[in-house]
């Protein structure tokens, strides 16, 4: 009886202990994933503002112009938020 228990002990401490740092991997990478996405979006509204301050100036091709720099600024925040979440899933 002593002998079957330990063994149960042993099987369920390693199950826990393999299973814990992968569900940790997994939230760091989503966490890393929902802060591209979100820098991603604040990097746009940022162009967009500036474009809407060009466009109230009458300047129509510099607010092309910024909201264009805000979407290539969006696109490298998400790019940076997705190498960071492969990278925390590889941990």
């Amino acid at each position: 009886m002593k002998h079957s228990s330990m063994l149960v002990s042993a099987l369920l401490f390693g199950m826990f202990a393999l299973c814990s740092p992968a569900w940790a991997g997994d939230m760091k990478a989503k966490m890393e994933e929902v802060k591209g996405d979100t820098k991603a979006k604040v990097e746009e509204l940022k162009g967009e503002a500036k474009a809407a301050v060009e466009e109230a100036k009458g300047n129509k091709v510099q607010a092309e112009v910024e909201r264009a720099k805000g979407k290539g600024n969006a696109a490298m925040e998400k790019a940076k938020g997705k190498v960071k979440e492969l990278k925390a899933k590889t941990e």
